[in-house]
């Protein structure tokens, strides 16, 4: 609805006059916010462009210069997990046990933990099983048996798993598109440019 598409088909809407007033007003706000957000992006590129952490992260499909940084800030320092799935566990991506007796099943994810990086892993997630043959295949195998939505918050817990491994030995992203992580890159330069400049 709010893609540049649907905002074109709002702007075409022929309503009554307070509903037009109504729908002209939320454009207007939505034109303003998208500029706020687009200055903060880019005053963000600014101060993490020559991040080292940022730069490895976003070698793995679905993570850009917004998602990026958000982890490396929020996770601070990744020796303070001393597993994968230690790091799952504080973002609140981890399957809840139940337990009866001798039997032991998994449920739906904690969401205790830290709020911020199970949002971004999950709309990460959406854009990597687009664009990431592994990913892909790991969302449309769990899908199958679980349903969308669940596939996707299980690429996203994957996702996690592999983010713990890249910080810790500082590798980047194993299977990525080079052309992929040098756009990316690139478009993280050009906003740092506006950044410094605005």
């Amino acid at each position: 609805m709010f893609s540049k598409k649907g905002v074109e088909w709002l702007k075409g809407l022929k309503l009554g006059f307070t509903d037009d007033a109504v729908l002209r007003s939320n454009l207007a706000m939505l034109t303003v916010l998208d500029e706020e957000m687009g200055f903060m992006e880019a005053k963000i590129a600014a101060v993490t462009v020559n991040d080292e952490g940022v730069r490895l992260l976003m070698t793995m499909p679905g993570l850009g210069y917004f998602a990026a940084p958000l982890l490396v800030a929020e996770i601070c320092d990744i020796n303070c997990f001393s597993s994968d799935k230690k790091l799952v566990s504080w973002a609140g991506l981890a399957p809840s046990i139940h337990q009866s007796g001798d039997k032991m099943s998994g449920g739906r994810i904690t969401k205790q933990g830290n709020k911020p990086v199970r949002w971004v892993m999950v709309q990460a997630a959406h854009n990597a099983r687009l664009h990431d043959e592994r990913f892909r295949r790991f969302y449309e195998r769990y899908s199958k048996r679980k349903g969308g939505q669940k596939g996707v918050v299980a690429v996203a817990h994957e996702m996690l798993r592999i983010i713990w491994f890249m910080l810790k030995r500082n590798e980047p992203y194993r299977g990525g598109r080079s052309g992929l992580s040098e756009r990316k890159f690139k478009r993280l330069e050009q906003k740092s440019l506006i950044g410094l400049r605005a």
